[in-house]
């Protein structure tokens, strides 16, 4: 696993054009992003982004200050040392004779992953896990011919009773207002 990937968590107003914009910074700044997913969370008029970013500390750093100058970033916390769950998701279409299908079913029940469809020539299998579970059960399905392959990209979540990004004193309204002291305590 490489030791410079690191996890940050962003939640953001519910708006058009804020993955956008988030993107866009990253591009300026030349930082690749290694995965990025984002989803409605609990709260109302809010979404979460996991970003997955590749760098050092300081570069990192940087990362995290310049989401925070994004108008419809609420916080943003990085995750990347705190003890999280991660998952991700794949869909693996893999080239599948009759011949080699039990083969193929036998190595999809070991990882626990599922078999979402079934062609005359192909199969797409559903696997949900972390990194290197994914990569494994990717290796060897090559063996028969993947196809397609598609992957979510990290999501992460901390352990325990409040996650790094709730807002439990006050609900910051979607317009902005409430916001200055949160930024200010990240």
């Amino acid at each position: 696993m490489n030791n410079n990937l690191n996890t940050l968590v962003a939640l953001v107003e519910d708006k058009p054009g804020v993955l956008n914009r988030v993107a866009s910074l990253f591009r300026r700044r030349s930082f690749n992003i290694e995965s990025i997913s984002v989803g409605h969370t609990e709260q109302p008029a809010f979404s979460r982004m996991t970003i997955v970013v590749n760098g050092d500390a300081a570069m990192v750093e940087q990362v995290e200050k310049q989401l925070r100058k994004v108008i419809e970033v609420v916080r943003v916390t990085n995750i990347t040392h705190e003890p999280i769950v991660v998952r991700e998701l794949a869909l693996i279409k893999v080239k599948a004779a009759p011949s080699s299908r039990s083969e193929i079913i036998q190595i999809v029940d070991i990882f626990r992953a599922n078999i979402v469809d079934v062609a005359a020539d192909s199969v797409i299998v559903e696997v949900t896990g972390d990194e290197e579970k994914i990569d494994s059960l990717t290796s060897l399905l090559r063996g028969f011919g993947i196809r397609e392959l598609v992957r979510t990209g990290r999501i992460a979540m901390t352990r325990g009773v409040s996650g790094p990004i709730q807002i439990e004193d006050e609900q910051p309204s979607p317009s902005g207002k409430g916001r200055s002291s949160e930024r200010k305590n990240d």
